[in-house]
Formats: C-alpha cells, structure tokens, sequence
C-alpha cells in the first residue's frame, strides 16, 4: 500500500470519530446545564478545555460564552477541530482515496459534511440544536459501521481502526480530566448530590452510562467511574480497550516494531495506575503523561509509515 493513501485512510478514521466526539460532548454538555441549579453549572469553558485550543478560542472571542463556544466547536472553520472541519478534512482525505473505501463509505460523508454545512445554523439554536448533533452522531456512527462491514479488512483497513481508536482514547482520557477538575470540591457536602449528576454526565458524553451500570454495578462515583473509562477491557470507548485495539491492528502491519513498543507502554501504564486514588491534579499529570505518549506513538506510525512531509519553499 502506497504510504501516501495509508495516511489519508488513518486520517479519515481520525476526523470522523472527531467530529462525532465533538458533537457528543456539545449535546451533553446542554443537558448538563439544565440539571444543576445556576451557580454551580460549570458552563461551556469546559469544552474548549477538553480540545485543548483554548489560546486559539480566546485570539477570536471575547468570553467563553455558549454561543461563541458552541460557534467554535460547530463549525468556525479557523477552528481545525470543530465539527465542520472535521468533516471537511475527512471528506478530503476520502474523495483522494476513492477507489479503496466502498462508494456508499464516501456518499455518505459527502452527504454528512453537505448536511453540517447547511443546517448549521439551525445547530446553533438551542431549538435546533438536539436533532441536529443527534444526526452528526447517528451519521458519524454509520459511516463507522459501514466501512466496518463492506470494507476490506487488508492493511487499509488496519489504518483506519489505528486512527479511530486513537482519537478516540484521546477523547475519552481529555473528557475525564477535564470533568473531573471541574466538578464540585469535596468541602461542599451538601451539594454531593449534584458530584452524581455531574459523573452520568460524563458517562453520558461517551454513550456508556448503561454499559458502566451493567458492567460495574454500583453507583455512578469517581472511582469506579474512572476505572471503567480507562481500563476496562469490554467498553470500545474505554482507554485501554482503544490501546488494544490499536496493538492488534499494528501487529499486522510490517515494521511495527517501535510503534509496538509505546502502543505497549500506553497499555502498561493504564493497567497499573490506581485511578480511584489519584487527586484531580494528580489525574491530571497522568493524563497530560499520557497524552504525550498517544503523541509519541502517532509519530511513530507516521515516521514508519506515512510519506516525510513536504519540505517548505525557502
């Protein structure tokens, strides 16, 4: 497989599960927002927080306010990860590499970007807002789902799993972090009520609130919670069930030697953390850890694998 197609098909996993990711956060963040009393709401900053782009949010606005939040995240095209972005990119890097994913695999993302470009004020509306993220999702999911079951599942395909999974372990670990230094100190004993809501809410954001009922069966809580989003081997969206799925796609690939060794690493730092125990900052500095270490790894795949970047005119 030429390199140049085999970054395309990793990063039309990468922006596609971004989009989706983007769009679930947003919806439960809203809802969030309607279950705790004013005042102890933790707002729309939290959102740009998990991104990450919070210097690139404050060059273009003025307040972490919803509509300028809710803008960014959707489709403000300075924005690289919004939702529209991210589309856009994905639809890029499939139309180039159209004789490989099935026609319906590409009809669907060019009609998914056509419908988040011209629905997108609707999005912005709080009436508009719920149908039009719930059809991102639902698209998002179908385009997974069908590259899943007519694609072929050759070292293309191992690409494509490799940058899904990955977004989607970056996802999952920056949406605990943040929600954790966000949610209510332990000095305020009678508003604990609220530290519950709070914890389904960021079950809610990675759609695992019944499989963590199912699996766990116990109260939604900090410990069991962070256990069952960074290591539980059953839930796809839980960090260490990514980092596998991840390995499994990489031992097929030639070469894989040194991206083996950090996809590894990754793995064996999840399973011998004790989650339940860790503070928020100290949650925090394993996830900041950790997430270098997901840097580190896509560097390798790109140096073993994609194309060396085009050198800059001088």
């Amino acid at each position: 497989m030429l390199s140049r197609v085999a970054e395309n098909i990793y990063w039309l996993g990468r922006y596609i599960e971004r989009a989706e990711n983007t769009a679930r956060i947003v919806a439960v963040n809203a809802n969030l927002l309607l279950d705790l009393p004013r005042g102890i709401a933790p707002g729309w900053q939290p959102l740009i927080d998990i991104t990450g782009n919070n210097a690139l949010f404050e060059q273009h606005y003025k307040d972490y306010g919803e509509r300028q939040v809710v803008r960014f995240l959707l489709g403000d095209e300075r924005h690289p990860g919004s939702i529209l972005s991210a589309l856009l990119a994905g639809r890029e890097n499939c139309r180039t590499i159209r004789d490989i994913v099935p026609r319906e695999a590409w009809e669907q993302i060019n009609e998914l970007y056509l419908f988040a470009a011209e629905d997108l004020q609707r999005g912005m509306t709080k009436g508009g807002r719920h149908g039009y993220l719930k059809r991102l999702i639902l698209g998002a999911q179908t385009i997974t789902g069908l590259l899943a079951g007519t694609m072929l599942h050759d070292q293309g395909y191992n690409f494509l799993r490799i940058g899904r999974n990955l977004e989607r372990t970056d996802m999952t670990t920056r949406i605990a972090d943040v929600r954790s230094a966000s949610l209510l100190p332990e000095e305020t004993p009678d508003l604990r009520p609220y530290d519950t809501i709070q914890w389904v809410s960021v079950l809610k954001s990675l759609t695992a609130y019944q499989m963590y009922r199912r699996s766990e069966q116990v109260r939604v809580q900090r410990g069991p919670v962070l256990r069952f989003l960074f290591q539980s081997a059953e839930f796809p969206r839980a960090a260490v069930h990514c980092i596998d799925a991840v390995r499994t796609s990489l031992e097929s690939l030639p070469r894989n030697e040194a991206s083996l060794r950090v996809a590894g690493r990754l793995k064996r730092n999840l399973a011998s953390a004790d989650l339940a125990r860790l503070s928020p900052v100290e949650l925090h500095a394993f996830v900041d850890e950790f997430q270098v270490d997901i840097g580190s790894l896509h560097e390798e795949i790109a140096g073993t694998w994609f194309p060396p970047p085009l050198a800059e005119a001088g």
